[in-house]
């Protein structure tokens, strides 16, 4: 029961809330997408746990769920890249979220020194080697034409609708794991919500911000109904006005400005990655929560948790 309750707790520490019964809901969304994206999550988490206990990884990390996010991550990214009902997608998966423990472990010493969290770092190495290998392989490979394209301006209606304003909004929970459907955000974001108040608010504020910041820039209408623009401006909320520092009227100032920024970041790297299919994943949050933090000590008002 130990290690199920690791597991859970991992999968919920994707959105920083060490909380087992929020894995379970996180669950039950993926679920609500495909039962196969649930299974990937559910066994990409238990492999990355299971990997760090193998390893001896600190107890307290493994505890706590710490191992195991970026595990869930990289399993579901591959079922939604590659193709879920692959035997090469889920063994691919399988092995590359047991791998992600190892890189976690280089990148946690590496960042130690300015006192830096790992976040998703991991992840993102990881899926981005994934999809810009995988092409070169054809028993991992399924489509029938490889995804490089070429950078290209954005095209398409800005204005929204309300059907697009209030899909958006919670489509931007929901692309935190690759998933665009409002309701699948719907259901993350009650998890969120029933591991803390403050939790849940503030991936509120990170949506709203995305959505209002990616709106003025003139996204496409799809994208941001989509949740495409704005999930980055959700974890960089959550992670710099709580989970970091701590939670006042200054930090959320400086989380709110990070968001904008992490919005605006994504089609800079989603036209770097074209060649591989434009997947930015959570490179945005991770370069802008880093970049704020590594400043954040030379700012008085702002505090370590």
């Amino acid at each position: 029961m130990g290690f199920v309750v690791e597991v859970l707790r991992g999968q919920a520490q994707v959105d920083f809330v060490p909380n087992a019964l929020t894995g379970v809901v996180f669950s039950a969304g993926l679920c609500a997408a495909g039962w196969e994206f649930g299974l990937y999550g559910l066994a990409g988490t238990a492999a990355g746990t299971a990997s760090a206990r193998l390893l001896g990884v600190d107890r307290d990390r493994i505890t706590a769920g710490l191992e195991g996010f970026n595990a869930c991550l990289v399993a579901v990214g591959c079922a939604v890249l590659l193709g879920a009902r692959h035997l090469s997608t889920a063994l691919l998966a399988l092995a590359a979220a047991a791998l992600v423990t190892v890189l976690t472990a280089a990148v946690a010493r590496l960042l130690a020194t300015w006192q830096l969290p790992t976040f998703t770092l991991p992840f993102c190495m990881t899926a981005s080697a994934l999809t810009i290998a995988a092409p070169g392989f054809r028993r991992v490979w399924h489509e029938d034409a490889g995804p490089a394209a070429l950078p290209r301006a954005a095209d398409g209606p800005v204005s929204l609708t309300f059907t697009d304003l209030w899909h958006g909004f919670f489509a931007n929970i929901g692309q935190i794991f690759f998933m665009p459907q409002w309701y699948v955000g719907l259901i993350f974001l009650l998890g969120l919500f029933l591991a803390g108040r403050r939790a849940g608010a503030l991936a509120c504020v990170g949506s709203l911000v995305g959505l209002l910041t990616a709106w003025a820039l003139g996204t496409p209408a799809e994208q941001v109904a989509e949740g495409v623009a704005g999930y980055n401006a959700v974890l960089v909320t959550m992670a710099l006005c709580g989970v970091v520092l701590v939670a006042d009227a200054w930090s959320l100032a400086y989380a709110v400005a990070g968001a904008v920024a992490a919005t605006f970041l994504r089609p800079a790297l989603a036209a770097l990655f074209a060649p591989s299919g434009g997947h930015a994943f959570t490179w945005p949050f991770v370069l802008v929560a880093l970049v704020f933090l590594a400043a954040a000590p030379v700012f008085p008002r702002l505090r370590r948790v």
